[in-house]
């Protein structure tokens, strides 16, 4: 539903993103191999695909993000397949698009995505359904057996966007991760996880953002833990 509030504070929105993007450094994509192997045990095919926190921005290496992260923990239970599809800016359409590139098969994907379709404002029916369209992609066409699906972060918290323009955020953000819980809870194999992390600065990279290496350390374990579970 459109708030008329957010109708009338528009023009300020727009202001002051667009004072967002001229202070906030734009910061590079992880530097790293973004396919490979590694580990030991039970064979398992991962891909990690989203934006910009899939690829790494906010630390030097891949083996500092999400991906490496991931591989540091679930190696140590299984020989891993690993392949990373992810570019800065990238929404739920751009993932779609991205996964042309993948491997198949793969068995488990990890899901990176959200904050684009909020800041560009992707109507909630338009961001459901192509959240459904990826998911189901995978499934049928890359044989995931099965899916995690980061939550959109909770961009009201961040303190690097300035009020009102942050709660403004923070709603579209909160309504956005309502529509993709709802559509992980109808599918087997597909589990939404929640970001339940303060957005402090200590977690945070230099723009105040993007994950740092704190933050991508502890999703990638929760992540790799996640994964280990569901297929056991």
């Amino acid at each position: 539903m459109v708030r008329l509030s957010d109708i009338a504070l528009a023009p300020l929105h727009a202001a002051q993103m667009l004072g967002v993007i001229a202070r906030v450094p734009r910061l590079p994509e992880a530097a790293g191999a973004r396919a490979g192997s590694c580990g030991q045990g039970q064979a398992l095919r991962l891909l990690v695909l989203g934006d910009s926190s899939a690829a790494g921005v906010g630390v030097a290496h891949q083996d500092q993000a999400l991906v490496g992260q991931i591989c540091v923990h679930l190696g140590r239970m299984h020989h891993l397949d690993w392949q990373l599809c992810a570019r800065s800016g990238a929404t739920t359409a751009g993932a779609l698009r991205l996964l042309a590139a993948a491997r198949a098969p793969v068995d488990v994907v990890v899901l990176a995505l959200g904050v684009n379709d909020v800041l560009r404002q992707t109507p909630l029916r338009r961001f459901a359904a192509g959240q459904a369209a990826l998911i189901d992609q995978l499934r049928a066409e890359y044989g995931a057996r099965l899916i995690l699906a980061s939550a959109v972060p909770p961009l009201g918290a961040f303190e690097v966007f300035p009020m009102p323009l942050r709660a403004h955020l923070g709603r579209r953000a909160d309504a956005l991760d309502a529509e993709l819980q709802r559509v992980c809870a109808a599918r087997d194999g597909v589990v939404h996880v929640p970001f339940d992390l303060d957005p402090a600065p200590h977690w945070l990279a230099a723009d105040g953002l993007h994950p740092g290496a704190a933050l991508y350390a502890e999703w990638g374990q929760r992540m790799a833990g996640l994964a280990s579970r569901g297929v056991s």
